[in-house]
């Protein structure tokens, strides 16, 4: 079967030949017709991902959706290895596949999975955001971002402050639902008073896709909030910015931040998956949106290495005829 294949350690992916996956006991077969790229998966197939198995040859993808055998229409998650998601066909023990909504297509339904989940399993899973509290999403120009403000806003968040690198498109952020928006530019000082501003009024959640000196800030000017403010938790997400801050033990000390992460290892796989299911079944009713581009994975070599915030890269297939 036609598949993206990483051979070795430190090589792209190519587009070629891979064997094709037989179902074991409790496996289902599916037939793919769309694969979304995501960091997850770039990280993966350069070996740079915690999640990374260090097994080649291997085929690129985490996730996706197709046909099962008998037509019913899925998305799907974590292929048996050595097979992924960017291929003619994947193999998936049962309890990995949800039934998708009439309504979803399946571009849109590949693409808002992955990044979808990133905030739908922060808030439901690690924040246990409550309807009429307020959320920071702090790097909410990119894909992931953009999703975590429409989701707050889904879920009942009362106020939804969202900042970013790109002025231009906060004021994109603030269209899908922002009713603040913050610039990540100015000196330490000037970015610190003004998220004290906001953690003084009262903000309860923080969504983190950048750590790096937004995040050390963001804790600091938690820290030196009014004493009336809202207790914040604080959940780490990703790591755009840089992989390391530097955090006074004076910050935690002083305040009654709850410091946490979400993603793969703090939420079980079985609650991801949950709030997968969630996510799709409330795309289409709640209008959440995504930009995507869908490319055929015979043009998976000239599309993979495209890199776009703010749209998901979709390889697709023909749905096999019934």
């Amino acid at each position: 079967m036609k598949a993206a294949i990483v051979r070795a350690a430190g090589q792209p992916p190519v587009y070629g030949d891979f064997a094709e996956p037989v179902p074991a006991a409790g496996e289902q077969r599916i037939a793919v017709t769309a694969a979304a790229v995501s960091q997850v998966v770039k990280g993966r197939a350069a070996g740079t991902h915690y999640s990374a198995t260090g097994r080649f040859p291997f085929v690129v993808g985490i996730d996706g959706v197709g046909r099962l055998d008998d037509g019913r229409r899925v998305y799907f998650a974590m292929p048996a290895a050595p097979f992924g998601s960017m291929a003619e066909r994947a193999v998936v023990p049962a309890a990995r596949c949800l039934a998708l909504p009439d309504a979803l297509d399946d571009v849109t339904a590949a693409a808002i999975a992955n990044p979808g989940m990133s905030a739908w399993a922060a808030y439901a899973e690690r924040a246990r955001l409550q309807p009429g509290e307020t959320v920071l999403v702090n790097g909410a120009t990119g894909t992931a971002g953009r999703l975590a403000v429409q989701i707050a806003r889904h879920l009942g968040a009362k106020r939804v402050i969202a900042t970013g690198r790109n002025p231009a498109a906060l004021q994109e952020v603030a269209a899908l639902g922002a009713d603040a928006t913050i610039p990540l530019a100015g000196s330490d000082a000037e970015l610190e008073d003004r998220f004290r501003q906001e953690f003084a009024a009262g903000v309860d959640v923080v969504l983190d896709y950048l750590w790096g000196r937004s995040a050390e800030r963001l804790l600091t000017a938690a820290a030196k909030a009014a004493p009336e403010a809202v207790p914040v938790r604080f959940v780490q997400i990703g790591a755009m910015s840089g992989a390391d801050i530097t955090l006074p033990a004076a910050v935690l000390r002083a305040s009654a931040i709850v410091l946490m992460g979400s993603g793969f290892g703090s939420v079980p796989p079985a609650r991801l998956l949950a709030s997968i299911d969630a996510l799709l079944q409330a795309t289409v009713p709640a209008g959440l949106r995504i930009a995507a581009t869908p490319v055929p994975l015979a043009e998976f070599e000239q599309a993979w290495p495209r890199d776009d915030s703010t749209r998901r890269t979709v390889f697709t297939l023909e749905a096999p005829a019934r």
